[in-house]
């Protein structure tokens, strides 16, 4: 039940005001447009004030600022870890601000694994920067900040031309260090954002319509018939009911008050189309119309395959799946004299701020998002939409307002890691040489606009579009000829970006492929990935984890015979790495499974018995941050590829809470054994996201191994596997 203190805004005009006080900064300028096809939001709006990056007091306190957010990952502590490399101080000394649009630089929305592998350069060269001038000051002498700051206010622009540390002289990057944030949150002080607690607020509740999950079609923002608030008049402490276009919501002196007012407001809604059948996409997948985009043609793959000694043509389907975020989504809103303050769990500052001017139609400069610890997401929830929310019923009561979904909202509404599908078509000759691979595509998601927008009729409920299903498309291995494209199609259900984007499904259909090559071919999967495989440090870390993990090579599984105890038990591997960004991208982690599985063939349950994952992540700021990550990554896969499904019915999304959207238990989760590589000279790259690449295709290749048969469409949940097992037996 926590107020906030200074605002970010004053904090920074603090500083500039300050007298002891060393500065590196840069002006203040607008993030990079986003290329065509690709997320983010586009502004031309400017702050009055330059950017910080280093603030060093007289007093000793060192704050440093990234415009990035932390969504869990522990970025903040290994931000901290680069500042205090390069300031020679312990990373306890550093204090890192981060997401604040009126205190950090716009750096552009928090995706893509990219904090630390980009956004964290400037921040190093202004630390190194900083350092440099205090050397010069103390003119050989002690380091005494208070005494070479004195009265002093120092503003040193940014160049780009300092020199920072080399990686062999490092005494905190490169070494564990705990989560700056724990400490905080085990002791309960002020950490989330639902615990803000303003002076005069109020309690705000939405009533969604009822097409669960939909952004686009014509009854997008039209369908509202009418309320009746007489079906309130018992409830007390009812504020005001607001309702514009489909937007309708209820504001009361308290939260549980908005609550029994939300649940009994009669509302009349128009029946809305019905949805094409989700819940196997495949067929929907492929009725929608698409705009082909070529990514790579090299060779005549049709004539290649039509020499081929062995051809196999293949389709992989992946499902809307879940954020599932453990917190309902929350925001508090205060708009006043023209002024709109928000405190939020976005992950995405800046580009909210562009959407709330839109909504508002504020200047930019009049909104300032306070970034707040949240509950986590993987790509999107409803984060945005929820501050939309409150701040529509805080313009409409004058007063600040907090607004928290149910988890109901929460599930329907957020936006879904979008469905996907792949077809597939290669071969390789008759000495096992990859000979042709043809590989196409198809990922409908969109940016998934705020629904508040949507709603209220401000932008379009028309389809769109991104050109996001071409991360990791090109596959990794040396097939003589290639023709890899991508449909791109507008979304179907309201859909965004999931952990591992359309990388995860098509290094699904990649590695599940090249998995069934090596055995068409009579090879030890290990040994044809390496023989077919020219990226070197890809090769060493798939050696240095099959070692690790005791690999066999020409070992067999199962193969659908049961074993004494009935179970049927495999191993598979896979590798990956993440692509992302405008085609062709760049590269964030190596990473590579290698997995035992146990299956009951009566009941169809798996068992992961064993896993083994590693990953090359380039220079590790913090080590243990990066296991983290790749645990958090592995037991997050494990559900997605052995359970989760967002199921749908004719209205739109139905999985409405965790009994229709069952996740992996703490049961389930098997010893996860992690080899890191030691490349501490190297380039630091994105850890996030590409430990999650390899995870289906793995289990899917262990089930081979175990059962004899080729799971091809996620998620392999127990009645996907009994069946399976079943069609084998009757095929015998």
């Amino acid at each position: 039940m926590q107020q906030p203190s200074q605002t970010p805004r004053a904090l920074r005009e603090a500083l500039f005001q300050e007298r002891g006080v060393l500065l590196v900064t840069r002006p203040a300028a607008a993030a990079p447009r986003p290329s065509p096809g690709q997320p983010g939001a586009a502004s031309d709006f400017i702050s009055d004030l330059p950017d910080i990056f280093v603030a060093i007091r007289a007093s000793g306190q060192i704050l440093a600022f990234n415009g990035h957010v932390d969504l869990g990952t522990g970025i903040r502590t290994s931000l901290a870890q680069i500042v205090a490399e390069e300031l020679e101080v312990d990373a306890d000394a550093v204090t890192m601000v981060l997401g604040h649009t009126e205190a950090t630089p716009n750096q552009g929305p928090t995706i893509a694994s990219a904090s630390i592998q980009i956004s964290a350069l400037p921040l190093r060269r202004a630390a190194a920067q900083a350092r440099a001038w205090l050397v010069a000051r103390a003119a050989g002498g002690p380091i005494d900040v208070a005494a070479l700051l004195r009265d002093e206010h120092v503003e040193l622009p940014l160049a780009d031309d300092v020199p920072t540390k080399p990686a062999a002289q490092y005494r905190v990057v490169g070494r564990s260090a705990p989560r700056v944030e724990i400490p905080a949150k085990a002791t309960g002080e002020l950490t989330f954002v639902h615990d803000v607690r303003m002076p005069g607020m109020l309690h705000g509740r939405v009533i969604r319509p009822p097409y669960a999950g939909r952004d686009s079609g014509d009854f997008v923002g039209t369908s509202l018939i009418g309320i009746d608030e007489a079906s309130i008049a018992a409830v007390p402490g009812v504020v005001r009911v607001y309702v514009e276009g489909d937007f309708v919501g209820v504001v009361a002196e308290r939260e549980e008050q908005a609550i029994e007012a939300a649940r009994r407001l009669k509302v009349r809604w128009k029946a809305v189309p019905p949805l094409v059948d989700l819940n196997a996409p495949e067929a929907a997948l492929r009725a929608v119309p698409a705009q082909r985009r070529q990514l790579l043609q090299t060779g005549d793959t049709t004539a290649a395959l039509a020499e081929a000694a062995h051809c196999i043509e293949r389709s992989y389907v992946w499902p809307y799946q879940m954020h599932g975020s453990i917190g309902p989504s929350c925001a508090v809103a205060d708009w006043r004299d023209d002024h709109l303050t928000l405190w939020s769990g976005t992950q995405n500052p800046h580009v909210l701020r562009i959407d709330m001017a839109r909504l508002s139609g504020l200047d930019e400069g009049a909104i300032e998002i306070v970034r707040m610890e949240a509950a986590g997401c993987y790509g999107r929830n409803c984060a945005d939409d929820v501050c939309a929310d409150a701040v529509l019923l805080s313009r409409a009561v004058g007063r600040p307002v907090r607004v928290q979904l149910t988890r109901e909202q929460e599930h329907l509404w957020e936006p879904k890691g979008a469905a996907q599908l792949m077809d597939v078509r290669g071969g390789a000759d008759a000495n096992g040489a990859l000979t042709a691979y043809q590989f196409v595509t198809r990922y409908p998601s969109n940016d998934a606009p705020v629904l508040a927008l949507l709603l209220t009729g401000r932008v379009p409920a028309a389809p769109r579009m991104l050109e996001m299903g071409d991360r990791t498309a090109v596959p990794a291995y040396g097939y003589a000829s290639l023709d890899v494209a991508c449909d791109d199609v507008p979304a179907i259900a309201r859909a965004s970006w999931l952990r591992g984007v359309s990388a995860l499904p098509n290094t699904f259909a990649h590695e599940s492929f090249i998995d069934e090559v090596a055995h068409r071919c009579g090879a030890d999967p290990l040994a044809f990935r390496l023989r077919h495989l020219p990226d070197t440090r890809a090769c060493e870390l798939l050696v240095a984890l099959a070692q690790a993990a005791e690999w066999r090579e020409g070992a067999r599984g199962s193969r659908g015979h049961q074993d004494a105890d009935g179970l049927l038990r495999g191993r598979g591997i896979a590798y990956a790495r993440y692509v992302h960004s405008k085609f062709p991208g760049f590269g964030a982690a190596w990473a590579a499974w290698i997995v035992d599985v146990e299956v009951d063939p009566a009941s169809g349950n798996v068992r992961v018995t064993r896993l083994c994952v590693g990953q090359d992540t380039g220079m590790m700021v913090n080590p243990d941050g990066v296991r983290h990550q790749i645990h958090g990554n592995v037991v997050q896969t494990l559900s997605r590829v052995l359970r989760e499904q967002v199921r749908f019915d004719d209205q739109g999304v139905a999985s409405r809470e965790w009994g229709s959207y069952p996740i992996i238990a703490f049961p389930d989760v098997p010893h996860i054994e992690v080899l890191l590589m030691p490349r501490q000279g190297e380039s630091p790259l994105g850890a996030g996201e590409s430990a999650s690449l390899p995870g289906a295709p793995a289990i899917a290749n262990a089930l081979f191994d175990a059962t004899g048969v080729r799971f091809t469409r996620a998620p392999f949940t127990p009645e996907a596997v009994r069946q399976g097992c079943a069609t084998a037996l009757s095929l015998a």
